[in-house]
């Protein structure tokens, strides 16, 4: 079978010369007969003359249904390739069509049907949104005879759209690609993995090259993970932070080098090393191990009678106020005051007599005499314990405005403490977040501003904590500590006496109490002793 073919943009005609009937009548619209063409690209199946066959095929079918005549085709690089003719069983797309035309724009596989004895002979594809003009291909008695087409051209806009987006992309990925590279090079160069004084390679000399065992994780945060690990007999804590988080690690591990570090209130540091190598490099940070936790995680289990209340807030205010003093003259030098910006129950850790202990100083500012605070971004921290200027990046850059954010933030966590305490009279409620209750444990900065900013609200202070004494006073405190106000929050080592105050107060009125009953009890008439005389 020999197919002659011709293809334009808007329209092609194809035909056979050898299967060229003149008898052939396209407007009648019974079909009884169709072009059959089968093709099999299988070489051994045209060789057992069951491969390409073509000719005439009777069109069979109910007697009430219409019969009509199909072609489909593929166009490969400008070469038509048929793949079948023949009948086609009634069809309404089909109806009243005397031509077998494809309208559908550039499909994968042509297709065509038509109502007509023979019909399926001339093929055309006129795409809706073109205007083709046919062309004849064959008739009865030539092979070969055309007539000037007016050939409408693909619109530019589509070809180059077609081509140069796929290029426009690619090249955009490549380029952000590089641009992400180099600022990741740039906002981490690696002379922040120290390997000199005071950088953490070689390891530090109170681990040596005593072996450390990894077992269990305990916490994972923002930076990374925190294991519980095994050093000798003891077991330590370790935070291990990825590469590309090394600026914070080595932020906390420069604080934790600082002067006068050592404070019962403060994670007790022990050292630092590097592990692993290239893009494998892992930074860790070595402390003693609490096995209690964080607050958070005390809270949520256990209830709080008032003395472990007062216990857990006089020891945290008292290693907030040391972290926040200036004090010069120690045996190792000059202690900065530090800001920890990142106050919350969770960086809060107890130790097993429920002693506080202050945690996690990737955010820490330190404030030297002489010296500005650096390249310091405002709004860090957990959301829900931003202060009212942090949430309005209206921030002071000044030594005192980050120490008041630690005390807004301070506020919350007592309030935390007040919530699960049992000593005032009612049902103490299931532990929940500062604002939890008012929006829930995702808000957003959106959501804190709103509530905190704009209405002023704070997590409730319940009715009942104002019938105990202590709680009475401890509210005044945190409502002084949240004040929206910065310059009237209280400072840490304020809190601390006031604890110390609200400890002694109970103290005081408890056994008073007890003397009122004795009262009572002995208000009651008993006979006379006898006389030992």
């Amino acid at each position: 079978l020999y197919i002659h073919s011709c293809l334009w943009f808007g329209y092609f005609d194809l035909v056979s010369p050898s299967v060229c009937y003149s008898g052939a009548i396209l407007g009648r619209s019974e079909t009884q007969e169709c072009v059959h063409y089968n093709y099999n690209p299988n070489p051994a199946a045209i060789q057992e003359n069951r491969g390409n066959r073509s000719g005439i095929e009777t069109c069979a079918g109910e007697k009430d249904k219409r019969r009509h005549c199909f072609a489909t085709w593929r166009n490969v690089s400008g070469t038509v390739d048929i793949v079948k003719q023949g009948c086609w069983l009634d069809d309404t797309n089909c109806y009243d069509r005397t031509e077998c035309v494809e309208t559908k724009e550039s499909p994968d596989v042509f297709f065509c049907c038509c109502e007509g004895n023979m019909c399926n002979q001339k093929l055309f594809y006129t795409p809706d949104n073109t205007q083709a003009v046919q062309s004849k291909l064959c008739d009865s008695n030539t092979k070969l005879s055309t007539s000037n087409p007016v050939t409408p051209k693909p619109p530019l806009f589509t070809t180059l759209m077609y081509s140069l987006v796929p290029i426009i992309g690619i090249t955009a990925i490549i380029l952000f690609s590089f641009w992400m590279y180099r600022n990741h090079k740039l906002a981490y160069p690696p002379v922040l993995v120290p390997t000199q004084d005071p950088g953490p390679m070689p390891p530090s000399p109170i681990l040596g090259q005593k072996p450390l065992q990894l077992i269990e994780i305990k916490a994972r945060g923002r930076f990374g993970c925190v294991w519980k690990a095994q050093l000798l007999n003891d077991y330590v804590a370790v935070k291990i932070f990825p590469i590309q988080d090394k600026q914070s690690w080595h932020n906390e591990y420069e604080i934790y080098n600082l002067s006068g570090m050592r404070h019962e209130n403060l994670l007790h540091f022990l050292g630092a090393e590097k592990r692993g190598t290239n893009m494998d490099i892992e930074l860790w940070l070595i402390t003693a191990y609490h096995e209690k936790g964080s607050l958070t995680d005390y809270l949520k289990a256990n209830v709080l009678s008032w003395n472990e209340l007062c216990h857990i807030a006089q020891t945290m205010s008292r290693g907030l106020a040391y972290l926040h003093e200036d004090i010069p003259g120690l045996k190792d030098g000059h202690k900065p005051a530090i800001a920890h910006r990142d106050i919350k129950s969770k960086n809060i850790l107890l130790k097993s007599n429920l002693t506080a202990c202050i945690a996690d100083f990737g955010l820490a500012q330190r404030f030297e005499a002489g010296k500005s605070a650096g390249d310091t971004h405002g709004q860090v921290g957990t959301r829900r314990y931003m202060a009212p200027e942090v949430l309005e990046g209206a921030i002071n850059f000044q030594r005192d405005s980050f120490l008041r954010i630690d005390m807004y933030a301070l506020g919350l966590v007592l309030w935390e403490l007040a919530a699960r305490c049992k000593a005032a009279d009612g049902p103490v409620d299931e532990y929940m977040l500062p604002f939890e209750e008012e929006i829930g444990q995702h808000p957003s900065l959106e959501d804190m501003q709103d509530v905190v900013v704009h209405k002023k609200l704070r997590p409730t202070l319940r009715e009942c904590w104002q019938k105990h004494a202590g709680l009475t006073m401890l509210c005044e405190t945190i409502e002084e500590c949240w004040d929206h106000e910065a310059e009237a929050r209280l400072s840490a080592g304020c809190v601390e006496e006031r604890v110390v105050q609200m400890q002694r107060l109970n103290n005081v009125t408890a056994p008073e109490e007890i003397v009122t009953v004795v009262t009572m009890v002995t208000n009651v008439d008993y006979p006379p002793k006898e006389s030992s005389l």
